[in-house]
């Protein structure tokens, strides 16, 4: 079972997984907050690099399979043209109406 974009419950959550998804970098960046920082698989990266790589260049994808109440954890089918299809966990850190930290993972 997939969960729509419009779904889910944290508004900031469903902006990033619109804007991912459509391939909308300005929308994507413009949910985070001027200083956001991430992780993938328990260590930092650099948020530019790393969105530029596994969501923009390579054509990512969020098929959202459930979330937490608040909509601030979740767990999806993620997919790009570099790794292609992986189950992955997601947590975002929001402030404010955007996003100040998501870390993400295979789940």
């Amino acid at each position: 079972m997939t969960i729509r974009p419009d779904q889910l419950n944290d508004p900031a959550v469903r902006a990033f997984v619109k804007a991912l998804n459509s391939g909308d970098r300005d929308a994507f960046l413009a949910v985070l907050t001027p200083d956001a920082t991430m992780s993938d698989d328990g260590s930092d990266r650099d948020l530019v690099e790393w969105t530029d790589k596994e969501i923009f260049s390579s054509r990512g994808q969020m098929e959202v399979e459930s979330q937490s109440a608040d909509g601030r954890d979740l767990v999806a089918r993620y997919r790009n043209e570099t790794w292609g299809e992986m189950r992955t966990k997601w947590k975002f850190t929001v402030e404010g109406e955007k996003i100040a930290r998501f870390d993400t993972g295979q789940a």
